[in-house]
């Protein structure tokens, strides 16, 4: 768990959202929303991955929120294969921007089913004039989930030994982008042992 963890509910769609949030260290750079893996095989905010991924941001100087998805923890609602999830990802950042100011920059970081969310979620807001700063995908969800195209300066990093979303699948889908991929060797979906090269690749790669 990350030390300072302030846990709370705020409006949804559905009903209650339970978010997570993490003070930024030092000066306040911007706002990020990190997102959880699949809710259906045991995701939630305070997966490991995604706690190194909010410490690792909060270290760069963001504010960091993870939401838990649809029917996780004392979020109300059920799983929807992320139609709903994308609705209720769309809400915390409106929550965010009110919370902290609308003029601060956003990241959104996501692994594996969080990835695919945050990459539409993305899209989304582009759409309608609004800027998100950068991207960070860890275990990116192509060839399960239709995972959008995304901005050129987005930090994708994947494990050698995946055997949930086979690195193979991630490079067809960088490939036509001209995406570059970082690769873990010896590291599986969940980067067991390897939390630490994980944070070490994206303070490098900012």
């Amino acid at each position: 768990m990350i030390a300072g963890t302030v846990k709370q509910l705020i409006a949804g769609a559905a009903g209650d959202i339970e978010i997570a949030i993490d003070a930024a260290k030092g000066d306040v750079l911007g706002v990020a929303l990190v997102a959880h893996p699949h809710p259906l095989f045991g995701g939630t905010m305070d997966n490991k991955v995604a706690q190194t991924l909010a410490k690792t941001l909060n270290e760069l100087g963001y504010i960091t929120v993870r939401p838990n998805f649809r029917g996780v923890g004392k979020t109300a609602g059920v799983h929807d294969n992320g139609m709903a999830e994308q609705e209720d990802t769309l809400r915390v950042i409106d929550w965010m921007r009110a919370e902290f100011g609308a003029e601060q920059p956003l990241v959104l970081a996501g692994f594996s089913f969080g990835s695919y969310v945050i990459s539409r979620v993305a899209e989304t807001l582009k759409a309608s004039g609004r800027a998100v700063q950068r991207m960070v995908m860890i275990g990116t969800a192509a060839g399960k989930w239709d995972v959008a195209t995304v901005a050129e300066d987005t930090i994708v990093i994947h494990g050698e030994l995946d055997d949930t979303i086979p690195l193979s699948a991630v490079m067809r889908w960088a490939e036509p982008q001209d995406l570059p991929v970082t690769v873990i060797a010896g590291a599986d979906h969940f980067f067991h042992r390897r939390l630490h090269v994980l944070k070490r690749i994206i303070l490098q790669q900012w």
